[in-house]
C-alpha cells in the first residue's frame, strides 16, 4: 500500500502488452481500450455511485501496457481524478456488509487488513450475485509481487530483496493459518465448504490486491478491528493509473467533497498516458510489494549486505568482529549501495572504517562522523570498494546465467517472471559496471 494508488504495471505479468488480437482503436500514442466490456461495465458502475469523469480513459501503451489517458490537455493544479467515497472499499464498506456482524462478534479482533480480504475474497466467489462485481473483474488475476514468486524464481533474486521475497510469502502463510477459525466462522454466509473457498491462493490473491492496489487513507479506527493501521483504500479506476518516478501529483481525500482526489503538478497533452509517482522507490522495492521494474529508474541501487562485506575481506584483521559490531550498532550496515554516482558515501564511510589499522581504534567514531583518513586507509577503502563491486558483478553475471538456462528448460509458463528477474539484474549490471569504471580511475 502507498499514499498513491497502483495499478498493472511494466515489465510484469499484469502490466504486458496482450497477446491477443482484439479490435483496436488508436489514439494518440495509446490504443483505446474503453470499449471493452470490463471498462464499460467497470464505467456504468461507477457513474451509478457518483462518479462522472470522462476524460480519462483506459488505454494500452507499448511502454507501459494498460494505462489511463486523458482525452484533454491537463495543466498544472488540474483536477485529474475525484473518486466520491461511495467508489471507495474501506473497512467501512466491508463492516457495514454482511459480513459486518460476523467481524464485530470475533475475538480477538481482525485486523483492518484481514477484514478487506475476506471481503474480496467472497465478493470474488459470489460472482454474479456480487455487488462489486464490476470492480472486482477488472483486479489482476494473478500478481508479480514477491508473495507470487516461486522458490526457485525468489533465489535468483539479489540480496536483500531475496530474503525480503521469502519473508513476503510467509507472511501470507502465517497470515492464513492464523485465520482459519475466523474463516470458519463465516460458514453461515455460504453453502459451498468454507475450506474450498478460503483457500491460501484465494488469500494471496486477496493479501496482493490490498497490498498493490489501495491509496492511502487514513480511516476512523473501528472498536470492532484490531489496533493494526487502517490506512487502506482500495480505489476502482483509480488504481489503473501507472506509477513515473518523475512525475509530481497530490493526492488527498478532501473532507469537504468527500472524494479521493489527484491534482496534477505538472502539463500533459491530449492523449498522453497520465502517471502517478509513489515516491523515490528503488527497483528493487518496486518488484517486491508491486511487481514491476521500471525502465530507467533514477532512484535504482545494488544494495551491499553484511555478508558480502564480509566475504570480500581479504586481509587478516584481529578486530574484524568488533569493526562489524561497531557498524552494526551506530546502524552503518543498512542501506549501502552503488548508484548512479558510484558507491553511495555511507558505503564509502563503512569501508573505511573496515580498513582502519589496529592503532585506528580511537578514530572510529571521527570516521563514521566524516573525519579526515589517512591517504592510505583512502587507498584501501577505495580497493575493498573494487573488491566488493566486482563480487556483485560476477553474482549478478551468475544468476543471468541460470536464468537463461532456465529458459532452455522451461516450457514458457515462467517467461514473465523470469523476464522481470533478469530486467532487474540487467539494470543492476549497468550500475555495477559504470561504478567498477569510476573505481578505477581514483
Amino acid at each position: 500500500m502507498r499514499e498513491l494508488p497502483r495499478m498493472k504495471k511494466n515489465l510484469g505479468r499484469t502490466g504486458r502488452k496482450r497477446k491477443k488480437k482484439d479490435k483496436q482503436t488508436h489514439v494518440g500514442t495509446g490504443v483505446n481500450l474503453s470499449y471493452r466490456l470490463e471498462y464499460v461495465q467497470l464505467r456504468k458502475w461507477l457513474k451509478l455511485r457518483g462518479f462522472t469523469s470522462c476524460h480519462l480513459l483506459p488505454a494500452s501503451f507499448p511502454d507501459t501496457g494498460r494505462g489511463l489517458m486523458t482525452t484533454k490537455e491537463l495543466q498544472a493544479g488540474d483536477l485529474i481524478i475525484s473518486l466520491p467515497e461511495s467508489c471507495l472499499l474501506t473497512t467501512s464498506t466491508v463492516l457495514k456488509s454482511y459480513m459486518g456482524d460476523y467481524i464485530k462478534r470475533w475475538k480477538p479482533p481482525v485486523s483492518p487488513l484481514l477484514a478487506l480480504c475476506v471481503f474480496l475474497i467472497a465478493e470474488l466467489h459470489f460472482g454474479t450475485q456480487s455487488d462489486w462485481k464490476p470492480y472486482i473483474d477488472s483486479l489482476p488475476k494473478t500478481f508479480d509481487c514477491a508473495a507470487y514468486l516461486p522458490a526457485n524464481i525468489t533465489d535468483l533474486l539479489p540480496e536483500p530483496l531475496r530474503g525480503k521475497a521469502k519473508n513476503q510469502r510467509v507472511v501470507v502463510e502465517e497470515l492464513y493459518l492464523s485465520s482459519r477459525k475466523f474463516f470458519h466462522s463465516l460458514q453461515p454466509l455460504f453453502t459451498e465448504k468454507i475450506d474450498d473457498i478460503f483457500t491460501l491462493d484465494a488469500l494471496r490473491w486477496a493479501w496482493s490486491s490490498v497490498n498493490t492496489r489501495t491509496v492511502y487513507m487514513k480511516n476512523t479506527q473501528s472498536k470492532f478491528l484490531s489496533r493494526d493501521v487502517d490506512v487502506y483504500a482500495l480505489a476502482p479506476y483509480l488504481d489503473l493509473l501507472n506509477h513515473s518516478s518523475t512525475t509530481q501529483v497530490t493526492a488527498v481525500f478532501n473532507l469537504n467533497t468527500r472524494c479521493y482526489e489527484i491534482k496534477a503538478e505538472s502539463r500533459w497533452q491530449r492523449y498522453e498516458q497520465v502517471f502517478i509517482c509513489y515516491g523515490p522507490h528503488d527497483s528493487q522495492r518496486l518488484l517486491l510489494e508491486y511487481g514491476f521494474v521500471l525502465k530507467r529508474n533514477p532512484h535504482s541501487v545494488v544494495y551491499v549486505t553484511e555478508d558480502v562485506l564480509q566475504s570480500c575481506m581479504t586481509n587478516k584483521d584481529n578486530l574484524v568482529t568488533q569493526k562489524f559490531c561497531y557498524l552494526k550498532e551506530n546502524n552503518f550496515l543498512e542501506n549501502l549501495t552503488f548508484g548512479c554516482d558510484g558507491p553511495s558515501w555511507r558505503l564509502m564511510t563503512a569501508l573505511k572504517l573496515l580498513c582502519l589499522g589496529p592503532d585506528d581504534y580511537s578514530t572510529w567514531k571521527q570516521v563514521l562522523l566524516g573525519g579526515p583518513v589517512s591517504v592510505e586507509n583512502e587507498r584501501m577503502s577505495f580497493r575493498l570498494a573494487q573488491s566488493v563491486c566486482n563480487y556483485l558483478l560476477h553474482a549478478n553475471n551468475k544468476s543471468l546465467q541460470k536464468i537463461d538456462l532456465m529458459r532452455l528448460h522451461n516450457r514458457g509458463d515462467l517467461k514473465e517472471q523470469l523476464d522481470l528477474i533478469q530486467h532487474l539484474r540487467e539494470e543492476e549490471l549497468h550500475l555495477l559496471k559504470y561504478s567498477a569504471e569510476m573505481l578505477t580511475t581514483q
